[in-house]
């Protein structure tokens, strides 16, 4: 399972991203262009020393990013307001990519036409939407439940066997 944000323009986020990715053993891909340097010093101090347990790969564009060997596996999956399919009802596939639009504009229509499969989350209706890295959290987190796959494990060491 990977993660990738379509260029990031909160650089906290980003280093959350990094923080939430390496923890979880999900590789990461950030589209460019970002709304900030990508070495910038909010995004090293959000992402603390995780930065070396991470495995990031920056695309210089969707195109690139969609060229990627790696990309060509699995579905890419991305998070929208503006699906009608409920990540709960969604079956994922270990090798799926979950797909973060941008938190001021989301994605274009082209991207959002690539992606083979669009959810959302549940939201109370007075609520618009999450944090980009809470939601990408929540997907990733139902994704390796369902799938088992990476470090993510089930069963914790206090949770009866």
């Amino acid at each position: 399972m990977r993660l990738a944000l379509f260029q990031p323009a909160i650089p906290e986020n980003v280093g959350s991203a990094i923080r939430l990715t390496a923890s979880l053993g999900v590789c990461l891909d950030i589209i460019e262009p970002c709304g900030f340097p990508l070495g910038s010093r909010a995004l090293k101090r959000a992402a603390l020393d995780y930065g070396p347990l991470a495995m990031v790969s920056r695309h210089l564009s969707f195109t690139d990013f969609m060229d990627e060997p790696a990309r060509q596996q699995g579905r890419l999956v991305l998070l929208t307001t503006k699906a009608t399919v409920g990540l709960y009802d969604f079956t994922f596939h270990a090798d799926d990519t979950v797909l973060m639009g941008s938190e001021t504009s989301g994605v274009p229509p082209e991207v959002h036409a690539a992606a083979e499969a669009r959810l959302r989350i549940p939201l109370i209706s007075q609520a618009r939407s999450i944090n980009m890295v809470n939601a990408a959290a929540m997907a990733l987190g139902e994704g390796l439940r369902q799938t088992r796959a990476g470090t993510f494990n089930a069963q914790s060491p206090t949770s009866p066997a």
